[in-house]
């Protein structure tokens, strides 16, 4: 069953663009923004990991941390994370154990065709690993989640 409002996040979140294991225990005394997207590059995850990059300062003045996740290698998401100059780290959740377990991986429909991917989320997490707000895919904004996000908390 994946993870919704009110649930613990687990310990272990995956690695990062540069193959560090990334846990919760890393976040102590931080909320955090853990937004899952398709693919590095594409436009829509390219505006929402921008948005992301723009309000950052903004994020980290509240007390939050903002963390990234695709099923994108390590080395796609160096080149992602260079190229739009994102001051946050990705996870690089390549065998999508993490997605299944927040509920982001599924069943998505293009041109007809049914396939599995990443659907768009964004979980809100509170100090204690508590996710207190989700923000399901069609709720998402990719060029303003973050004004989205600031807004959900309380300080737009």
């Amino acid at each position: 069953m994946a993870l919704q409002q009110g649930d613990r996040i687990p310990e272990v979140l995956g690695k990062d663009q540069n193959g560090n294991e990334v846990r919760w225990s890393d976040f102590a005394g931080k909320k955090l923004v853990l937004y899952f997207y398709p693919k590095d590059n594409t436009s829509g995850c390219t505006a929402e990991a921008c948005s992301f990059r723009d309000e950052y300062e903004v994020l980290k003045k509240q007390g939050w941390e903002v963390l990234g996740v695709s099923t994108d290698s390590e080395t796609s998401h160096q080149k992602f994370i260079a190229k739009q100059e994102l001051p946050f780290n990705l996870i690089a959740d390549t065998d999508t154990r993490l997605s299944e377990q927040f509920g982001t991986w599924g069943e998505k429909k293009l041109y007809g065709k049914t396939y599995m991917g990443m659907l768009r989320t964004t979980f809100l997490i509170n100090e204690e690993g508590i996710i207190t707000r989700v923000f399901p895919p069609k709720e998402i904004k990719t060029k303003e989640h973050a004004l989205q996000v600031l807004q959900a908390i309380g300080t737009n």
